[in-house]
């Protein structure tokens, strides 16, 4: 697991190990979500056109309020972070 040394987890942060491009898929995260109460999630991190996208559109096909804060994100390229962003915001809005 890839960690960024400038955000350390906290003792009690839960720690979701995926598979595949979204957090959700073959992973717990909805469920515990759920239980939790939790309705809105800030999805973060890299590729916009990957990973970000696919955790942002299962988040909102789980019925949660998805907020992809654009400073927060990142791709290999300029147009793709653009164009992914503008897809995620128009379709899912």
């Amino acid at each position: 697991m890839q960690k960024v040394p400038e955000l350390p987890p906290a003792p009690d942060d839960i720690i979701i190990v995926k598979q595949y491009a979204s957090a959700f898929l073959g992973t717990s995260l909805a469920a515990m979500l759920t239980v939790l109460e939790v309705d809105t999630l800030i999805v973060t991190g890299y590729s916009t056109s990957g990973c970000v996208r696919a955790s942002a559109v299962d988040g909102m096909h789980y019925g949660f309020w998805v907020i992809v804060p654009r400073e927060c994100v990142g791709d290999r390229h300029i147009a793709l972070h653009k164009a992914n962003l503008f897809d995620i915001n128009s379709k899912y809005e």
